[in-house]
Order: structure tokens, then sequence, then C-alpha cells
């Protein structure tokens, strides 16, 4: 399978109304500005969507109307993974029907298995769709690491098409590079080091803080597409201070706060995620106004 991913995907926040159900309304305002910023794709229902905490019917229906509300205009690719392999494959066939163009899919948390029963999980998740899934590693969240032997592996199957690589461990990626070639998509997992991971033949980056500074994570990977290195060196450096107070405290606590404070209205978190606490907040405000994102009422 020859889909190819590059740019800047925005894991993007799942709106919430005030009554805790999925704001549709604002949802339409948020794929709408992104099709209008440089965003190159869409991920919907990931971590930073709050994926856990919806319900399979919610999961379903905030699929099937980002596709729709998308609109072609803007690639989506929907999260599908769970820790229960039947219900990833339910979500990736729906997610299939209704129009997604690719598939995220993390690793099983709590229910951490074997390097067998990993590649086993994954393959009968791939069996069960025809268009392309990207594998998801991110041990922070999960507690589980994709080891190389499983990589090498899972890269066999014609729907396996990439990695999005969210260990933070860039000699872990560089050996996935190695291992399993140039056509095999890495994406950077961690806004921080989009650049290092482009350094070694990624293709772009799935990215929190695209939520707020979405051209700039775009052009982040753009510049050093087109060679212009120092420029994307320059931009990534300029934001990491932003980009780390984003994770002062659990994704994606920080960013739904730094949107509500810049007026996007994108309503609360489900419990357990809880309101950011003052220090981490005070500090992730400084690095907003640095940026000139945010300004402190009078």
């Amino acid at each position: 399978m020859s889909w190819k991913f590059s740019g800047s995907g925005v894991a993007l926040v799942t709106p919430f109304t005030e009554q805790d159900t999925i704001n549709y309304d604002k949802l339409a305002e948020l794929i709408n500005y992104h099709a209008q910023h440089q965003t190159d794709a869409l991920v919907i229902a990931g971590t930073t969507g709050e994926a856990s905490t919806l319900s399979v019917e919610e999961h379903k229906e905030l699929i099937r109307q980002s596709v729709q509300m998308a609109d072609g205009k803007i690639p989506v690719i929907a999260g599908t993974g769970s820790n229960e392999t039947p219900l990833a494959i339910e979500l990736s066939v729906q997610a299939e029907e209704v129009g997604a163009e690719a598939l995220l899919i993390v690793t099983p948390y709590y229910n951490k298995t074997n390097t067998k029963g990993l590649i086993k999980h994954y393959e009968a998740i791939a069996d069960s769709v025809h268009i392309p899934i990207i594998l998801y590693n991110v041990p922070g969240r999960t507690g589980m690491n994709i080891s190389l032997e499983a990589m090498v592996e899972l890269r066999q199957h014609e729907r396996i098409v990439g990695v999005k690589e969210a260990s933070g461990d860039i000699t872990y990626a560089s050996e996935i590079a190695r291992l399993c070639g140039a056509d095999f998509m890495i994406i950077s997992g961690n806004d921080d080091i989009v650049l290092p991971i482009m350094a070694i033949g990624g293709s772009g980056v799935i990215s929190v803080a695209a939520n707020i500074v979405p051209t700039v994570m775009h052009q982040i990977v753009a510049h050093f597409q087109q060679g212009n290195i120092l420029e994307s060196r320059a931009l990534q450096l300029k934001y990491n201070g932003l980009i780390h107070s984003l994770f002062f405290e659990t994704n994606p606590i920080p960013i739904k706060t730094a949107m509500n404070l810049m007026g996007w209205e994108v309503g609360g978190l489900r419990l357990p995620l809880y309101e950011m606490g003052i220090v981490a907040l005070e500090r992730m405000k400084k690095e907003l106004q640095s940026l000139a994102l945010w300004k402190a009422q009078d």
C-alpha cells in the first residue's frame, strides 16, 4: 500500500458542551479552522481527543461526523485502538465505512501482552480493513513499547504503513528507520523533536500544539522538507517552551486549558481528567504570553 502521510496532523481535542456531551457545532468550527491554516490531516479520537472517555457510540459518531464535516478538504485519520481486539476491529471497520482515510491504532494499554500477542492483535485489525494503519507507540501512556522485533514483523503487512513514535527515544526511532526502511513512515508523536525525527527520515508529526499553532507545526516540517533546515530549527526551538508547557500536566488538560484561555470555548474535560493546577497554569500562561498567543486581562 503506497499511502503516505506528510506534514502536520493535528491531534484534535474533542469539544464538550456544558452538559458534557460532544459539541458538534464547535467541532465543525475547529475542522474548518484547520482546513484553512495548513493542517495536513485531522487525527480524531486519539489521546488528545479523550477517546478513552468516549462511549463506543460516541466514538463512532465523532469519527462519522468529523469525516462528514471535513468533506474532503482535509484527510481524517481515525483513532480506533483499544485494549480489546474485537472492539478495535469494530471501531476500525466502522471508521473505514464512513470514509476515514487511515487509522491510528495505539498499543493495548493495561491489558499488556507479549510480542507475539501484540503482533496478532495488530494483524487481526489490519486483516479486517482495507485502509492504511499507523501504529501508535506511546509507552508513557500505555505502559507498553512496541519492540523492534514486532515493528519489523508488522511492517510486512501491506496495510501497516508506519508508526506514530511517541516514546521520545531518538535512538529507538533511528533503529526503526534503519530496520524498517525508507518506505515505512515514522511520524513524530512528540512536538518538541519534530526536526530530529525528520532528520532520520520522518514524514511529519501528529501534533498537540497544532491545536493552537497549526501553521507553525506545518512549517517546521515544510521548511525541513524544502531544505530550509535553519528555518525549521529556529521555529522548533522558538516554540519548544510552549510545547513543553502543554505537557506540564497530563495531555489534554493543558491544551484544552490553553484553547479556552484563547477564546476557543472547547469545554471541559471528562473525569478523571481535571482542571489544571495553579503552578502549571501560570507557567503555561507565561509561554502563551511570550508568543503573543494570549494576553492577561487587566
